[in-house]
């Protein structure tokens, strides 16, 4: 039987934070790192100005350090955009690609996703994969054709447990209070692990699934204890220090 992947706890602080507040929580959560021994891997992914103050702040901690997006080139003349390679370079390990944020509000597609992968790859990060159904992809049952679609379409063909996480993001959950059932999140995560075992044989039994979308301190005790789902992405709730490090308590 496969040993259960180690638990990964990420914060995903989209566009809050000056400087100031960014280097405080930072701080407060690696006061907090330094206290006890983890017993889960946790990431934050700040907004790409705080990467450089916020991972002088975690620096000898073991919260590890990650990106909101990237571009898939190494460089060019994309104005405004960051390579992988710039955030390997700050020091990031992992970026999050695919977010439903970019996908709506940027018109990402599936084959976007999966170049920006290949470019974390290439720059040696380990990439956070986002998938998710819409309100509307919802009430029509066709939550699991689409997460399939994104799933065949949006992840890089070579992946491994070392440097590919998926995040199950319901659309309509992300920011809205509202959260899938238990059960319903299983069948996602389920029908996921398998596609996973398909394409690696055994070894995708050892690819972490994250479940993200309205993650409190209240909701994570039972998040975390549903079938194939191997920690969380956090939003709003990793704004703040105490309820983000409950969150990460939380783990089996």
């Amino acid at each position: 039987m496969p040993t259960s992947p180690r638990f990964l706890f990420a914060g995903n602080w989209k566009m809050n934070g000056s400087g100031a507040a960014g280097v405080a929580l930072a701080d407060a959560l690696a006061a907090r790192a330094r206290a006890a021994p983890l017993r889960a891997e946790v990431l934050v992914c700040p907004p790409a100005v705080l990467l450089g103050s916020v991972k002088a702040v975690l620096d000898e901690t073991p919260i590890g350090l990650g990106a909101q997006d990237c571009h898939a080139e190494p460089k060019g003349a994309h104005t405004g955009d960051i390579s992988a390679e710039m955030l390997a370079e700050v020091g990031c390990r992992y970026v999050i690609v695919g977010h439903s944020e970019r996908r709506a509000g940027h018109g990402e597609r599936d084959a976007d996703v999966r170049a920006k992968a290949d470019a974390a790859h290439r720059a040696g990060l380990a990439v956070i994969v986002c998938l998710g159904e819409s309100a509307g992809d919802r009430e029509r049952g066709q939550t699991l054709a689409v997460v399939t679609r994104q799933f065949d379409r949006s992840l890089p063909i070579r992946i491994g447990a070392d440097d590919t996480v998926i995040a199950y993001e319901p659309v309509w959950a992300v920011g809205s209070g509202r959260v899938p059932s238990s059960a319903e999140i299983e069948v996602v995560h389920g029908h996921l692990r398998n596609r996973l075992v398909e394409r690696m044989g055994s070894a995708g039994e050892d690819v972490r699934m994250l479940y993200g979308g309205s993650v409190t301190p209240a909701n994570s005790h039972e998040l975390l204890r549903i079938g194939n789902v191997n920690g969380v992405l956090v939003g709003g709730a990793s704004l703040v220090a105490a309820d983000f490090w409950s969150i990460v308590e939380t783990a089996p």
